[in-house]
């Protein structure tokens, strides 16, 4: 199994995928501390971190083998190739860009293109994506729009973001989503500001637990 094969497996095995965005990259250093505390082998660093590659540099130095780190909200191909350079490895957008998605095949590295419609999911797959990131997920239906385009691309591995939360994690899995990704509902701004790291580290536990009883009781329901 190739390194993007095997940082596929882990997204899919763990099914929750950690956004870090703070406003400081001291802030963003430690939440990616506080994920790994909690037992969460991944985490994704977003470019609105300020100098976020930086911060991939420092996580990727200091967790190389503990966590499989991420770069989001890639706006375009230069930004794709400095996270990736930094440590990156694998690639998030918000939009569709096949630049991106480029870049990151040619580095031999996952990419969650962002869409949204029909139309789009089946673009971003169409130009190479791994798994499609559903985004805004939660404002145009959360759980059940991600049901209803599994009905037509049961074949798209799908990552909901945005109305991920520790109520709605089961619910998007069990409507058929690969994996979830989630924010501020998992690196809570308010937990990170005052430094309870121990508050985010629960969090992420708690989100994995959740993803791992949905599919539990997804299979058990399969054998029944």
């Amino acid at each position: 199994m190739g390194t993007k094969e095997k940082a596929l497996a882990l997204i899919r095995e763990v099914g929750v995928v950690p956004i870090v965005r703070a406003s400081s990259p001291e802030d963003a250093f430690r939440a990616a501390e506080a994920i790994v505390a909690g037992g969460v082998g991944i985490a994704e660093i977003t470019f609105t971190v300020p100098n976020a590659t930086r911060v991939m540099e420092r996580v990727a130095e200091r967790y190389a083998d503990r966590v499989l780190l991420g770069a989001g909200t890639v706006l375009d191909p230069e930004s794709c190739r400095a996270a990736l350079l930094a440590g990156a490895e694998f690639i998030v957008t918000p939009a569709l860009d096949v630049r991106v998605i480029e870049v990151a095949r040619r580095y031999g590295k996952p990419c969650f293109p962002g869409a949204l419609t029909p139309t789009e999911v089946l673009a971003a797959w169409q130009a190479g994506a791994d798994m499609v990131k559903v985004f805004p997920c939660g404002p145009v239906g959360g759980p059940k729009y991600i049901r209803a385009l599994k009905g037509p691309f049961p074949q798209i591995e799908l990552v909901p973001t945005g109305g991920v939360n520790l109520e709605t994690a089961a619910d998007f899995i069990r409507a058929g989503a690969a994996a979830v990704a989630a924010g501020g509902e998992l690196v809570d701004p308010k937990a990170l500001r005052e430094g309870r790291l121990d508050a985010i580290s629960e969090n992420a536990r708690r989100f994995v637990e959740a993803v791992r009883r949905a599919r539990q009781e997804g299979a058990l329901g399969q054998a029944g």
